[in-house]
């Protein structure tokens, strides 16, 4: 049977006007100013990076990209505000290595992990140091490791907060090195950083970004980095698996993600500005010189990393009994 052509256009219009749509959208993006969620306190390393990052991403978008702190709940109040924004590439969520930990952590999530927001890209990993306060008698891995053993649960640590990238590291530390710390979890990195620059804690596995500059002034004594190798910020720092414990490594690392439903287009311009911002020689050596490496990864790739994360700490969390209260 034939179909009458004007019968054939009508039922192919609404397909093609959504086809249209979706284009014009992703050729006027963006319209308005963009706002990058950081679930951490001012301060961290995250904060760092993004705060680097966001002057460039303004000129490269052609509006003001603001960077907002919603610290808490393990960094899952701020990236539920992401996950429950309107998917139009305009409020993006910066999740860390507590999201591959904290569905293993927690009971109950606010959003899913791998269903409420999408990658765009891997922004950078950090590389954590073991630092103490001056007033701590150990300037080895291996005299803090005896310390503690001498003295049980007199030694306590900061973090971010519970399951942050600080808690993480030094519940794996302390259980390869077979000694107990107390945990105090602050709102944030910035908080913990000034904690044990402030002699409140001993103890903190502290990202180079945001620690860097108190281990030149002499604030904070640096023991060791928790990559595999000496990382080139702190050359005369050795690695923790080279100076005490062969294998151990913890680290950080960013990237952004958006709520599902966000048009392909959107994500694909994002990517696309996060990998020319992070390839401006400026930046790059802003970053790299506070102890983190740049990398400006595609969705498709961070979503294998994303994955990979989710497995590795589900099983980390299982072997050493880490607990969010």
């Amino acid at each position: 049977m034939n179909i009458p052509w004007r019968h054939t256009m009508l039922a192919l219009l609404p397909v093609s006007l959504f086809i249209c749509t979706t284009h014009a959208v992703a050729q006027v993006y963006p319209t308005k100013p963009i706002r990058i969620i950081v679930p951490y306190a001012p301060g961290g390393s995250t904060d760092v990076v993004f705060r680097i990052l966001a002057p460039r991403l303004t000129e490269i978008l052609g509006q003001t990209v603001v960077v907002e702190n919603r610290p808490g709940g393990s960094s899952t109040i701020g990236l539920d505000i992401a996950a429950k924004s309107p998917p139009d590439g305009y409020t993006l969520g910066i999740p860390n290595i507590t999201f591959g930990a904290n569905p293993s952590l927690m009971k109950k999530m606010p959003f899913d992990t791998e269903k409420d927001l999408v990658p765009v890209s891997l922004v950078s990993i950090v590389t954590l140091v073991l630092a103490v306060h001056p007033s701590v008698p150990a300037r080895s891995v291996k005299q803090l490791i005896a310390l503690a053993k001498a003295k049980p649960g007199s030694l306590n640590y900061g973090s971010a907060g519970n399951a942050s990238a600080n808690h993480l590291a030094t519940e794996r530390f302390s259980y390869m090195a077979g000694i107990k710390m107390v945990h105090i979890p602050y709102k944030g990195g910035g908080p913990a950083v000034i904690s044990i620059v402030g002699g409140e804690t001993a103890i903190l596995f502290a990202t180079i970004p945001s620690s860097i500059q108190h281990f030149q002034t002499g604030k904070l004594v640096a023991l060791g980095v928790s990559s595999l190798k000496r990382n080139v910020a702190l050359p005369d720092v050795p690695s923790i698996a080279e100076a005490a414990i062969p294998g151990f490594e913890a680290i950080e690392w960013n990237g952004v993600v958006v709520p599902a439903g966000t048009p392909p287009a959107v994500i694909g311009q994002l990517h696309q500005a996060l990998a020319k911002a992070l390839s401006i020689p400026e930046v790059k050596e802003r970053i790299i010189g506070l102890g983190a490496d740049p990398v400006g990864s595609s969705p498709e790739e961070f979503s294998a990393f994303i994955k990979k994360e989710i497995a590795t700490w589900s099983k980390v969390v299982k072997e050493v009994g880490i607990t969010v209260e």
